[in-house]
């Protein structure tokens, strides 16, 4: 058994000439991550005419890439390879293109990118709402200001405020969850998922940074409601949402 070829070609777009370094990087890495088994794939050329990036897989490696590339084609991959895929699809839908992943069998995976239909999405849904998260940027040359929050792991973008707002905002700024009402502009994609655009804040308030034990003990003091008679409500209260914290 000899080295493996395969080709990554990218139709209808660039050629070797014409192709940014940079973007061909981003190219290669994507398709190393696609193809998997790192150290055993080896970028081959660049042909010319539809720019083709020709990958050579060594001898020990090329069972487990040929079920990947498999895999892949019959969407069974693992997470890694299918991301690698879209990743891959996505770049030459920017780059209004079209490619292939080929070998000596041929085609063994087409990826449609521009060819791709246009995904459903509805929209715009206007509705009022709140948005937890700290301050971490305030910025905007005109009347209208926008407003950076981390809301835990995620950094949300979308917000805008009025001058007024985005003063008495900036006392605020790293200083804490608030919680911003308003009116959020939402998508729904055609997969269920839904996008938020854009949040109006019309007001905000400091949140407590008590925990929920201490939250729970204080309104254990107050007279009327039975928490008292509760000897873990703190796991009453988080199994009644589902073991969310």
């Amino acid at each position: 058994m000899t080295d493996a070829i395969y080709s990554f070609t990218i139709s209808d777009s660039y050629t070797p000439a014409t192709i940014p370094m940079e973007r061909l990087a981003e190219y290669m890495a994507a398709l190393a991550k696609l193809l998997g088994e790192t150290t055993s794939v080896h970028f081959a050329d660049v042909v010319e005419g539809s720019t083709a990036l020709k990958a050579r897989i060594d001898e020990s490696a090329q069972p487990k890439v040929r079920d990947r590339v498999h895999a892949i084609r019959t969407g069974s991959a693992p997470a890694d390879a299918r991301k690698a895929y879209e990743t891959l699809d996505e770049m030459l839908r920017a780059d209004n293109a079209y490619g292939s992943l080929s070998s000596g069998e041929g085609v063994v995976v087409p990826f449609p990118g521009k060819r791709r239909p246009e995904p459903v999405v509805y929209g715009p849904f206007r509705q009022d709402g709140s948005l937890d998260g700290e301050v971490y940027r305030i910025g905007g040359k005109d009347d209208t200001k926008h407003i950076n929050i981390r809301s835990g792991d995620r950094d949300i973008s979308v917000l805008v405020a009025s001058e007024a707002v985005a003063l008495r905002l900036r006392h605020h700024l790293f200083q804490g969850q608030l919680r911003f009402y308003g009116a959020g502009t939402w998508f729904r994609h055609g997969d269920g998922r839904w996008e938020l655009r854009s949040f109006r804040v019309n007001d905000f308030e400091p949140l407590g940074d008590e925990s929920l034990t201490e939250v729970v003990d204080r309104l254990r003091a107050v007279n009327g409601n039975h928490l008292h008679e509760l000897q873990d409500p703190v796991s009453k209260i988080l199994g009644e949402r589902g073991g969310e914290a």
